[in-house]
């Protein structure tokens, strides 16, 4: 998983001379809003042996207080089913990592907000999704995400579908500083957790590992069917 992403990265980020493809590790990360998300579960890459040929189970792999609805844990269970390459289109391919977690953000005021959090990440695609309890409705941050941003309906809830560039990370492995360099296109879906958009939302993100632009319509596909199996999801 790493050679092949490293292999589609070199151009933003080529390895030091001397130094094989296999002593690099790539990470993307996409900007949003001006708030970095992490869309590449690096420590589960690393752990992924390269003559693994099972789907990956879920792994809590960050011991933090579950936030008070649904924890990073079920996001990563919803995420991670077995249908989940035939809705992206690449039938043929598997979870090769999957990772589910709660972050905490902190608030100029000293408050915490917990956020869970699931990654998912196989040959072709990779995937996040989150979830925010704020009380925000989809609409504002429609607003807030500029022109580009369109507004759309996912299962009778207010949603809207915008882009980000990622940014290519470049780890080398035997030492010495990260590199970044751009990556590619994220597709994300920002979906109401009401029909009334009464503030909060699911997020769905997906990115390739090619760099190249993803499928909207596997992005739709995919966010149609783990939504409603996400605990809390409310129907119409």
């Amino acid at each position: 998983m790493v050679d092949g992403f490293a292999d589609s990265g070199r151009a933003a980020s080529e390895p030091e001379k001397g130094m094989s493809a296999g002593a690099q590790a790539i990470a993307a990360v996409v900007v949003v809003g001006g708030l970095a998300l992490a869309l590449w579960a690096l420590g589960g890459t690393l752990r992924q042996g390269p003559g693994t040929s099972e789907p990956a189970k879920c792994e809590a792999t960050h011991h933090t207080k579950p936030s008070k609805g649904v924890t990073g844990a079920q996001l990563c269970t919803a995420l991670n089913r077995p249908d989940l390459p035939a809705l992206l289109g690449t039938p043929d391919e598997y979870a090769q990592t999957a990772d589910g977690n709660e972050s905490t953000i902190t608030s100029a005021d000293g408050s915490k907000t917990s956020t869970p959090e699931a990654d998912v990440d196989l040959k072709t695609y990779s995937l996040k999704l989150s979830v925010s309890d704020d009380d925000i409705p989809v609409a504002d941050m429609a607003a807030f995400l500029g022109a580009t941003a369109q507004r759309r309906t996912v299962l009778g809830h207010p949603a809207v579908l915008y882009s980000d560039r990622t940014i290519a990370l470049s780890f080398n492995l035997g030492g010495g500083k990260a590199r970044t360099g751009p990556g590619g296109i994220a597709r994300s879906l920002l979906v109401a957790r009401d029909a009334k958009d009464g503030g909060g939302f699911y997020e769905v993100s997906l990115w390739r590992q090619d760099f190249a632009t993803p499928d909207d319509t596997a992005l739709f596909r995919v966010a149609e069917q783990v939504l409603p199996t996400v605990p809390g999801w409310r129907t119409g």
